[in-house]
């Protein structure tokens, strides 16, 4: 079993004039999936703040998964992305090509999802959009293939032949 974090990025969640939604059903997702979700927070479209919260979870060494929800978009204050390039060592371009594929097959908006995944020391950190419904079906599409990249990430030998999902 992985430990995993959620992380919502929203300025009106933080500041508590509308509920977190997106968090608690990625965390339930992944619950579902058979990851133990150990951590969950809410940090402003700060991204500071981001980084912030992205490094002390990772470098915590107590996840493999660390995933966000919001901030992906165009708008001036959505800087998830921007934050997760910054503290991440290395990229996992596949990861959100296969979200916004999936995605493209729900909605043509999908293509102005500017999430990024990536590695961070032995965390893979994942941004998921802030829409529940698009969180949902981002997560989806890449979940079954993320045991075999935790696994690998481990060091732990993993049977690259064998396919899945």
């Amino acid at each position: 079993m992985y430990c995993a974090a959620v992380l919502t990025v929203s300025d009106r969640s933080f500041r508590g004039e509308r509920p977190d939604e997106g968090g608690p059903l990625v965390a339930e997702i992944l619950k579902n999936a058979g990851y133990e979700v150990v951590r969950t927070a809410i940090v402003p479209d700060e991204q500071a703040q981001i980084e912030e919260k992205l490094r002390q979870i990772a470098d915590s060494g107590e996840v493999q998964l660390l995933v966000t929800t919001g901030g992906t978009g165009f708008a001036p204050r959505d800087v998830t992305p921007e934050a997760t390039l910054a503290v991440c060592d290395r990229l996992t371009p596949g990861i959100p090509e296969a979200m916004r594929y999936a995605s493209m097959q729900v909605t043509s908006r999908a293509m102005l999802s500017r999430a990024q995944a990536g590695i961070r020391k032995g965390t893979l950190i994942i941004n998921l959009p802030g829409s529940p419904k698009a969180a949902k079906e981002n997560l989806e599409a890449v979940l079954p293939a993320l045991s075999h990249g935790l696994e690998m990430l481990s060091g732990r030998p993993a049977d690259c032949a064998k396919l899945t999902g």
